[in-house]
Parts: structure tokens; C-alpha cells; sequence
């Protein structure tokens, strides 16, 4: 269990109502002794804002220019037997058009690969496969300085002092471990890594799946109730919530909308500053 740095007491989430008004201060309580609090957040935003466009724009480059190398091969063999997988499981595949632009058996090669990794993506897939090619994709894009990763203003001051007070921080999301880090690894505020205590992705379990949630908290070592997580999807908001966690839902610019149910069910914010500590040892 661990403790306040600033004097000998846990630290938990105090929620005495909903908080309909996603302006509102939460509080988080550091006199309360029945649990100490581990907080999750999430970083899908910026994977659907920056990161899955690049994958478009820039795989086929990508693609012609490293279709030789081993990594690559690797990847496209990975991607080739997810499709012979798909197929025996009669599940549902991309169909390649002709394309009379591509003469050579490498050109058709790529054009296919292309086809398969846009399908995916459009589908919302989360393949091992896929999230491989696309980790290999951002971990370049991300050293030579082409894309960084962008943290909204509030994000890096509020943990800093969430991390003062004892609270573990953790990151679970869509996007790979890999992904995860190369994103707070390479950020517009440097290298952010050491803000967190560990990351978690959809190889422990799908994110609308409250299992996934318990698995997290057995294997971080605390019960459901310790826990905090941010969330700006509503459907992973239930899940977390059914196994048992307290739950903020993130309101930024550009999240999906939640329904008027959703809205009064959940604790609302739209920053993570709102978070403020109460309470004293």
C-alpha cells in the first residue's frame, strides 16, 4: 500500500454525488484511511487524431521502401496470416480490386498489403499484425523527429502532482505498449515515460470487456474499488464500471458526444486539473 509523501496517509477518490457539470472540482481525499487510490488515464485521442492518418498517408512509401528488409517481411507475414486466418474462421476479408497501374508481382504485393491494412484500420480491427506494422511505422516517424506526440496542456502539471502524493499512474489503451511509449517517449513536453508506473494494452483484454479491468487490478496488485479510471468512451466507462472501478469521463473537443443518460450517469470532466487533492494526513 502505498503512501502520501506528505505525511502517513492513503489516498483515495471521494465522489459524494454526480457530478452532472463536467466543470466541476472532484476531490481527491487524502484523509480518507479505507483505501489507497491507483489512477488510470488514456491516451486513444491523440491514436485517432494524428497517429492512424499518418499509417494512411504514409504506408505505401512506407511499404516500397522497406519491402526488402526483414522487419518489414515480418510484418507483411504476420498480415498474410491473419487473412489465411480470417478466411478459415469464414470471417470477414478485404476483396483486392484490379489495378491496372500495377505491373510489376511487387507492386501487386504492396497494393494488397495496403488494401488488407486500410481494411483493418476502417474496421476498427485490433490485430496483433496490424498494431505490429503500425508500431514499426510510428517508432520512424517518431525518431526522425516527423511526428511528436501531442499532450493536452493539463496532462503532464496534474500528474506530476497526482505523483506527489503517492497515486501510481497507469496508461491502458487501444494503442500497443510500444505505441504508448513511443508517444510519451517523443512528446511536445520531452520525454514524459518516467510519469508513469506501467502501460497496459488490448493484450489483456478488449477495453468495453470489464474482465479486462479486473485482470489490470490483479496484475497491479489492488482491488477494483482503488482504482480511478479516465475514460472519453462511454462503452469503456460501463465495462470499467461493472468490474467495479470509479469512473471520470473525459469531455475534450472532438470525443464522441455521450447521450443526455450517459451525461447524468457519470462523473464529467474536462480537465484533468479539475482533479484537485482534499484533505490532509
Amino acid at each position: 500500500m502505498h503512501r502520501c509523501c506528505h505525511g502517513n496517509c492513503h489516498l483515495s477518490l471521494c465522489f459524494p454525488q454526480k457530478h452532472h457539470d463536467p466543470r466541476s472540482i472532484i476531490g481527491l481525499n487524502l484523509s480518507n484511511r479505507h483505501a489507497n487510490n491507483k489512477l488510470f488515464v488514456l491516451c486513444d485521442l491523440f491514436f485517432q487524431d494524428i497517429l492512424f492518418p499518418y499509417i494512411i498517408e504514409h504506408l505505401e512509401d512506407h511499404l516500397s521502401t522497406h519491402w526488402e528488409e526483414d522487419e518489414c517481411k515480418q510484418d507483411v507475414h504476420l498480415l498474410k496470416k491473419q487473412i489465411e486466418e480470417d478466411m478459415r474462421q469464414n470471417r470477414a476479408c478485404p476483396v483486392h480490386a484490379v489495378d491496372q497501374t500495377v505491373h510489376t508481382d511487387e507492386e501487386k504485393a504492396i497494393r494488397e498489403v495496403v488494401e488488407s491494412v486500410m481494411w483493418q484500420m476502417a474496421a476498427d480491427r485490433k490485430s496483433t499484425a496490424l498494431k505490429q506494422l503500425q508500431g514499426h511505422m510510428w517508432r520512424a516517424a517518431y525518431t526522425s523527429g516527423r511526428i511528436k506526440g501531442e499532450i493536452y496542456p493539463d496532462v503532464v502539471p496534474s500528474i506530476k502532482t497526482w505523483r506527489e502524493h503517492g497515486l501510481k499512474v497507469y496508461i491502458y489503451s487501444s494503442g500497443s505498449v510500444e505505441a504508448q511509449k513511443l508517444l510519451f517517449g517523443y512528446s511536445v513536453e520531452g520525454d514524459v515515460l518516467d510519469l508513469f508506473d506501467g502501460h497496459f494494452d488490448t493484450t489483456i483484454g478488449a477495453k468495453v470487456d470489464s474482465k479486462s479491468y479486473e485482470s489490470i487490478a490483479e496484475r497491479i496488485g489492488c482491488q477494483p474499488e482503488e482504482i480511478t479510471f479516465l475514460t472519453d468512451v462511454s462503452r469503456e466507462a460501463k465495462a470499467a464500471e461493472e468490474a467495479g472501478l470509479n469512473v471520470l469521463v473525459v469531455v475534450r473537443p472532438g470525443n464522441m458526444e455521450l447521450t443526455d443518460e450517459e451525461s447524468a450517469h457519470y462523473n464529467l470532466i474536462t480537465s484533468f486539473s479539475q482533479l484537485q487533492l482534499m484533505g490532509r494526513a
